[in-house]
């Protein structure tokens, strides 16, 4: 999965894709580099990110996705918000990740109920601007565990299909480098409970804590290293910034673990 940030403040790539034409030339360049989906994000959701009204959020991704999907690109849309979510599925996207599961908007579960498509549901507390609040766990993998759980309860109460659903543990959201860490070394904990696995650990903080390295863009080499590691464990998405280098890693990786 190809992170298509279409906001000014990503935490690595804000303000990289400020028109149409060139966010849609790079979800071009992420699917002939090997991506199988593109996520189209119109508000950042990295910690402290300011709110952005759906209207605008609406604005910035809806006529990507458009260009994206009229040319067969899967194409999966980065919201929180119900009208987003539907703005996005009618222009042609066809999977909703959401990293608050659906939790934040009332309406948002609805809106995927009736259109019966793929969700992405990810681990969070709080919202991106008061997560770093609740990063006290007894547990962090048998705590995100039983919060997923109850996510994945609630998206099936609300009547999405389990098939539908893909869970992602929310590596770096309301979680410090520790215990990104043990979720990782962990994931079979995860994958146990019976739903794909979507990881986003591309340039995140955690890497470069480990790595001492202070600026996202140079994170590369650890953001493979941990793709790897994370499909190791039984995830059945990465979601990355550098789709050919990853891509290139991963054939690599796979020819010499197929044996």
């Amino acid at each position: 999965m190809g992170v298509l940030n279409v906001t000014p403040d990503s935490f690595s790539d804000g303000g990289d894709h400020a028109s149409v034409a060139v966010a849609v030339a790079a979800g071009r360049q992420m699917v002939a580099d090997g991506a199988d989906i593109v996520d189209v994000g119109g508000e950042s959701t990295r910690p402290g990110a300011d709110v952005v009204d759906p209207l605008v959020e609406q604005q910035r991704i809806v006529p990507v996705i458009r260009v994206l999907a009229d040319a067969g690109i899967v194409t999966s849309v980065d919201t929180r918000n119900a009208g987003t979510m539907a703005a996005a599925l009618k222009a042609g996207a066809t999977i909703v990740n959401d990293v608050s599961a659906l939790r934040y908007d009332p309406d948002a579960a609805a809106v995927v109920a009736a259109h019966q498509c793929p969700v992405i549901l990810m681990h969070m507390r709080g919202t991106p601007g008061t997560m770093r609040q609740f990063g006290v766990y007894d547990d962090v993998v048998e705590d995100v565990a039983g919060e997923l759980d109850a996510a994945l309860a609630a998206a099936e109460a609300a009547g999405i299909a389990r098939g539908q659903i893909a869970l992602d543990p929310g590596i770096g959201f309301a979680k410090d480098a520790r215990q990104s860490v043990a979720l990782l070394q962990r994931l079979d904990r995860l994958t146990g409970i019976g739903c794909p696995l979507v990881v986003g650990l591309s340039r995140k903080s955690f890497i470069g804590t480990l790595a001492q390295e202070t600026d996202p863009r140079q994170r590369l080499p650890g953001s493979l290293a941990a793709a790897l590691f994370a499909l190791s464990r039984g995830a059945s998405v990465v979601r990355v910034h550098d789709v050919r280098a990853t891509r290139q890693a991963i054939a690599i990786w796979s020819a010499l673990t197929s044996g």
